[in-house]
């Protein structure tokens, strides 16, 4: 099945990430359908657009927006599926809706996109453990550097875990200055984020 502007996609595993193993048992950390955090973001592109050329190809995975898989309740309690739903485990979804593809291993963001890793905040008198509105690109669209350390405008940020890694997904634009490198950054990485 082929889309004339959209992407085709399926979920890599199931619709929700709400399970952790935990030795040998599985521990269910949400049962709610509507809290974004838990719903799955990695797709399996089954086709790409007929009219629209795009470096990405079937096969491919993608990091796409929580809404897309995600169930909800209308006004009357009744279920439903989100609008890109087409028929079981098979999604229509716009470009918009794509922040990262991965290819031979390698992430690649789409145009418009950054992600950045937090900086461990290193300030004693305070309780927060990233330092704000601060991070280390990750992967990035080209308009900035991969490893540059930057500052980035409030709210802006987005929150995802990739490969293990907590990051936050800023738009380009929104990236207002790039650091020079102190010495002592350091990736900042929550146990929770981590994979067990």
């Amino acid at each position: 099945m082929k889309s004339i502007y959209n992407f085709v996609v399926k979920p890599k595993g199931d619709r929700y990430n709400n399970s952790k193993k935990v030795g040998d048992k599985n521990l269910i950390l949400n049962t709610e359908i509507f809290n974004h955090q838990y719903v799955n973001r990695n797709a399996i592109v089954i086709s790409t657009p007929i009219v629209e050329s795009t470096e990405i190809i079937p096969g491919d995975e993608l990091i796409i927006h929580h809404n897309v898989f995600r169930r909800w309740h209308n006004v009357k309690g009744v279920e439903k599926n989100s609008k890109s739903f087409f028929k079981e485990n098979t999604y229509i979804i716009n470009k918009d809706q794509i922040f990262l593809y991965k290819r031979k291993n390698n992430w690649l963001a789409q145009k418009g996109y950054c992600f950045v890793t937090p900086v461990k905040n290193f300030d004693k008198l305070n309780v927060d453990k990233e330092q704000p509105l601060m991070g280390i690109v990750k992967y990035s669209d080209g308009t900035v550097k991969t490893g540059d350390l930057v500052g980035f405008h409030p709210s802006s940020t987005y929150e995802f875990i990739i490969d293990n890694k907590k990051m936050y997904r800023v738009l380009s634009n929104l990236i207002t200055i790039k650091y020079e490198y102190q010495g002592n950054e350091e990736e900042y990485n929550p146990s929770w984020a981590q994979g067990g």
